[in-house]
């Protein structure tokens, strides 16, 4: 793992480079450019972008009916007000005619730090896992945004992908190939599986680390697609580990733990333990030590690993 680096950040990018190969991309903000990082797409395409002003619900209608005309949009805000605000219209008015709209949202989970509770976008996987004709996307690093990006740009219908603010370890290479609705084993093991996204992919890997220490031979695998899931990796993971923890900065109400549950109860049940933000909200506080409070360290995943080894 080598240099840092923000997932919007690689977002802003990967905007910018999309909007040179294909002249239907627009991008569309509510008054967070700078933040978002769609700022790197406006000031190169100004005519393609379009800033709606704090107003997230006519953000997505209008990025609708944009894409009844033949453009891709990729509509842009906080992820709070994107899942939160705007829910309806992305049910109503994008999933249900199934639309081609991409909706990036940055700011997510806990790692928004002192902006507290209410910006810390804990269900909005849930939220729109639950949505019909929505692909969920959460990629571990800015190798893995980028190629999103890409790959929902390419896909005809509904995206929602998750983006953070923080800085994360960058963990694939350029060679790696992101594909819609395939996991990634990063690491082999028969004894237990960590199955982990966003950014506690990287947490789960340095905690494979400290297991392989003490002889417990631990699988690492990365689901960026939240839906759809990827069940033969889950199925094929329970079947030779026989035991399973998943990871994720989120709820653990509606997200990938309750994802990889219904696969495992449906397909082959094997003790599963979830890692996730329990029934509560979150608070204000560093980055470093909301993470700590919530448990969202590689030495949390260890311990919970030897608990049900």
């Amino acid at each position: 793992m080598t240099k840092a680096m923000a997932t919007r950040d690689a977002y802003g990018e990967a905007l910018k480079e999309l909007g040179k190969l294909n002249k239907n991309i627009v991008v569309l903000d509510a008054d967070l450019s700078k933040s978002t990082k769609t700022i790197v797409f406006k000031e190169e395409f100004p005519e393609r972008f379009f800033d709606v002003g704090i107003s997230e619900q006519n953000l997505m209608g209008i990025a609708a009916g944009l894409s009844t005309c033949g453009k891709i949009p990729f509509a842009s805000t906080f992820a709070m007000f994107a899942t939160g605000r705007a829910y309806e219209i992305i049910r109503n008015s994008i999933c249900y005619p199934k639309l081609n709209v991409k909706i990036a949202a940055t700011h997510a989970g806990l790692t928004v730090g002192e902006d507290g509770a209410t910006h810390q976008a804990i269900e909005d996987l849930s939220l729109m896992r639950s949505i019909p004709n929505m692909v969920v996307l959460n990629p571990a690093d800015g190798v893995e945004a980028r190629q999103c990006i890409f790959k929902a740009a390419e896909h005809k219908g509904p995206v929602y992908i998750r983006l953070g603010r923080s800085k994360v370890p960058t963990i694939f290479d350029d060679s790696y190939k992101f594909e819609i609705g395939k996991g990634v084993e990063l690491k082999k093991g028969k004894d237990v599986t960590i199955i982990a996204t966003g950014i506690m992919v990287e947490k789960a890997l340095k905690a494979g680390e400290m297991l392989e220490k003490e002889g417990i031979s631990t699988r690492i695998i990365d689901i960026s697609t939240i839906k759809p899931i990827d069940k033969d990796i889950i199925i094929k993971a329970a079947k030779e580990t026989k035991k399973i923890i998943t990871a994720e900065e989120h709820s653990i109400i509606g997200g990938l733990g309750s994802a990889v549950a219904e696969v495992l109860s449906e397909n082959y049940p094997v003790l599963l333990s979830r890692i996730g933000v329990e029934d509560t909200f979150g608070e204000s506080g560093t980055v470093d030590d909301v993470l700590e409070k919530y448990g969202f360290t590689a030495e949390n995943i260890y311990n919970r690993v030897k608990k049900i080894i």
